[in-house]
């Protein structure tokens, strides 16, 4: 699980280019994949909001794949100069048959960053079409917290399950990439 956030640095802001380099390949895959974690949170926020470190985590890329998608969306990384970046969970046995894949941007003036695409297969998932891309349900996303994703003191995490307990559907909130109150 997440740590607790130091709320001294709420307001921070995701560099746009890692944005704006991560929408790009997102772009190319959206019709093989289905996003989970910070990305998915991402989309079921309001478009066009504000790119706050604490409301989403945009650290890495997660997705699941078909399999009957694995080796498009493999062809598509490597086509757009993503490498499989080897893991200490890469010989662990899995349901979910995890990859990972990573790209280095270097932008002019600025200080080199990556991205990573952590990959699983899986075919059982409850999903949503939030703002054209097809994202992990809520209700089954915020169940891969104890597992696959790390970040749950992310707001939208806490927002989405304050919404969920009430019965409030949490796609399209604004909240879920506000600085809480």
């Amino acid at each position: 699980m997440g740590a607790p956030h130091n709320k001294n640095r709420y307001g921070e802001l995701w560099n746009q280019n890692r944005i704006d380099e991560s929408l790009k390949i997102l772009h190319l895959l959206k019709e093989y994949i289905v996003l989970s974690g910070g990305w998915a949170w991402h989309f079921m926020s309001i478009p066009n909001h504000i790119e706050y470190k604490h409301a989403h985590d945009h650290k890495d890329i997660d997705i699941f794949v078909h399999p009957k998608n694995v080796a498009k969306v493999m062809e598509v990384l490597l086509e757009n100069n993503f490498e499989k970046v080897w893991t200490r969970y890469d010989h662990l046995y899995s349901a979910e048959n995890f990859r990972r894949y990573e790209k280095v941007i270097a932008i002019t003036n600025e200080k080199a960053f990556r991205i990573t695409i952590d990959f699983f297969e899986r075919t059982d998932l409850q999903t949503e079409i939030c703002n054209g891309f097809t994202v992990v349900s809520p209700q089954m996303l915020l169940r891969f917290y104890s597992n696959i994703h790390s970040s749950d003191k992310c707001w939208a995490v806490i927002k989405a399950k304050e919404f969920l307990e009430k019965g409030i559907n949490p796609i399209g909130r604004k909240e879920l990439s506000e600085i809480p109150k």
